[in-house]
């Protein structure tokens, strides 16, 4: 009997002793261990296909926890407009990517993975989210404390739906308004855009002091990993062609293209994005001076580097037509995480043939897990993988929603204003007997927020999303004696024969995102044009442009009193009657040259043929009645 219990007890030691022993073992899931402690013990566990695993980043479509836990994915996303479900909730986003980490958790070495979401002014693939102006809009404003205070509020937006990773920001320096993505860019002017990199620590959060230059760094479970994008030179195409060749000396590169990648990595920044396009002719997926020799040897950067949505497949034209030499080239050029999207299986076993077939060596693998790794844990993915509802109150909140409509404000330039300065048009009077609102866009959210919202080319209509259209917006601020008429596209005798105090013409560009943007002839959309000479030849007028970029006005403007550029500005449409109506001054000045004619293109401040309709800084100011 005695001999028995000894035993019993020995046994039962022994198992404490080895439950203890692998406690002590699993270094990587002890958060008090130095980070390299922690990516060293977990690298060494790790089989090639974990590893490989890793490197890959699909679409939720072809996601699901099975899918996760089978292939050891690293990380899944949602494309622009790919939700859970029509006007999904904060909770059903909860849901959906604790459904894919359940998968991660369960693998082997439960490895979280990590979701990332174009939120790229504001957390726009979601319904009821707060969407602020595009960064063309914010770069006007030339207050980087207000843009840190937005990547602040999309943090918040973003985790109240379980998701701890965006795409943003943009720091492209668009050279050419032509191109489709130049209201993703804060200005042409590298010094601007360098200035607008503080959305990074908004994002992430601040620094902590001393902490290692090139380190990512995310504070907590309110903020996400951000990603800089797209490296390098994507603003600066031929003609503005999207994806295309960005001609230029290593020089140019350097002092306007790279700038703003320094400043994102002296902040912190967790990735960065690898952008479609190439540089003298070589494809930026395959550029190994660029990514690796440069960004990751040179800038010390720590943290990851991810493709492009099946950026790697875009390597060859056709695209995919030779997809082991895209894997090859791609990862072997430095590329940690490929945004393979839909066809994943394919990458998984390609890079896993190259691996031993030596065409990729171990180094390179390891070098890219250790990176993902590294954001995961800074993230604290490890320690809170899975998200919870107590944020969900943040999403599209009113604090939020006075945050844009604050920007809005901040982002209007006003070109012009009057024929001279004793005679201003702005700002418009709230009493007057009779006022016209026209135009394509006066009453339509959708084209107010431009791409990038709830889809990836943005939609039409006031039904898309929570928000207030300007035409609302002038409803709630005028004088309810002011008798107010909204006609689209008015005929020149009907505005001159109803004796109207005054016209707001409302009209722009119709949403569009990349390629589907580019535009060699940079005019207004559908009746833009005419309703400007209908309208504005009949009475006093002033005309709102909702852009993504400056548009050719040189032929309307002698007959507009008033010119206002709106740019895109989101879903808070008070901002814009704010400031129309003299609550709050005009304030924002030109971020991007406003040609006179598209045959001067490319022409930016400092060009010896620079002949601008408004150059670059220009914004006349009016006093508000509230202050700014």
């Amino acid at each position: 009997m005695e001999k028995g219990r000894i035993f019993l007890v020995g046994v039962m030691l022994l198992q404490c002793w080895i439950a203890m022993a692998e406690a002590e073992y699993l270094k990587y899931k002890d958060s008090k261990q130095p980070l390299n402690t922690r990516i060293k013990d977990l690298v060494d566990r790790m089989t090639l296909e974990e590893k490989i695993g890793q490197m890959v980043q699909i679409e939720r479509s072809v996601a699901s926890a099975d899918v996760v836990n089978k292939y050891y994915i690293g990380s899944v996303l949602s494309g622009g407009g790919s939700v859970p479900k029509e006007e999904a909730t904060a909770n059903d986003w909860v849901d959906m990517v604790n459904g894919f980490q359940r998968g991660a958790l369960s693998t082997r070495l439960g490895i979280p993975m990590i979701y990332g979401v174009d939120a790229v002014h504001g957390h726009n693939n979601v319904y009821n989210a707060t969407i602020f102006p595009h960064n063309v809009g914010l770069g006007a404003t030339r207050d980087p404390q207000l843009v840190k205070r937005i990547g602040d509020a999309t943090a918040l937006e973003a985790r109240a739906t379980g998701i701890p990773y965006v795409f943003a920001p943009c720091i492209a320096v668009c050279r050419d308004p032509r191109w489709g993505r130049c209201y993703e860019s804060y200005s042409e002017d590298h010094k601007i855009v360098q200035a607008m990199t503080e959305i990074i620590p908004g994002l992430q959060g601040d620094l902590p002091p001393n902490s290692q230059k090139g380190v990512p760094y995310v504070a907590g479970n309110k903020k996400v990993a951000a990603c800089a994008k797209h490296y390098v030179g994507d603003g600066g195409t031929t003609k503005g062609i999207n994806e295309n060749n960005t001609v230029t000396t290593r020089h140019e590169l350097l002092s306007i293209h790279m700038p703003a990648y320094y400043n994102s990595i002296i902040k912190g920044v967790s990735t960065i994005m690898v952008s479609y396009s190439s540089w003298n002719g070589e494809k930026m997926h395959t550029n190994y001076d660029l990514i690796t020799r440069f960004l990751k040897n040179t800038l010390r950067f720590r943290g990851f580097v991810i493709s492009d949505w099946e950026g790697i497949d875009k390597i060859t034209s056709p695209p995919h037509a030779n997809y082991t030499y895209s894997i090859e080239a791609g990862v072997n050029a430095g590329i940690d995480m490929v945004m393979t999207s839909y066809n994943f299986t394919e990458f998984l076993d390609g890079l896993t043939l190259l691996v031993k077939n030596n065409f990729v060596p171990m180094s390179r693998i390891d070098d890219a897990v250790k990176r993902i790794l590294r954001v995961k844990f800074v993230m604290g993915l490890f320690e809170n993988p899975l998200a919870d509802y107590s944020l969900a109150d943040q999403l599209g909140s009113q604090e939020h929603r006075e945050l844009a409509r604050e920007a809005v404000r901040k982002s209007l330039v006003l070109l012009k204003n009057g024929e001279n300065a004793d005679k201003p048009l702005l700002p418009l009077p709230k009493k007057a007997s009779k006022i016209l609102v026209s135009g394509s866009h006066a009453d339509n959210l959708g084209y107010q927020c431009g791409g990038w919202t709830m889809k990836w080319q943005g939609l039409s209509g006031n039904n898309i999303t929570s928000g207030t259209t300007i035409l609302s917006a002038i409803k709630n601020t005028i004088d309810r004696d002011t008798e107010i008429v909204y006609q689209e596209n008015p005929s020149l005798d009907y505005v001159k024969s109803n004796n109207f105090s005054y016209a707001i013409v409302v009209v722009g560009e119709t949403p569009y995102a990349e390629t589907n943007g580019d535009s060699l002839n940079l005019t207004l959309s559908g009746n833009g044009g005419e309703t400007i000479n209908n309208v504005c030849g009949g009475v006093k007028c002033v005309v709102v442009l909702i852009t993504g970029r400056p548009v050719v006005m040189l032929p309307y403007v002698d007959i507009i009193e008033g010119l206002v550029a709106a740019w895109l500005p989101g879903s808070e449409g008070y901002g814009v009657t704010d400031v129309l109506f003299g609550d709050y001054g005009f304030s924002g000045k030109l971020a991007r040259t406003w040609f006179k004619s598209v045959d001067q293109l490319p022409m930016n401040v400092g060009d010896s043929h620079y002949d601008p309709l408004f150059p670059f800084g220009f914004g006349l100011t009016t006093q508000g009645l509230k202050n700014n």
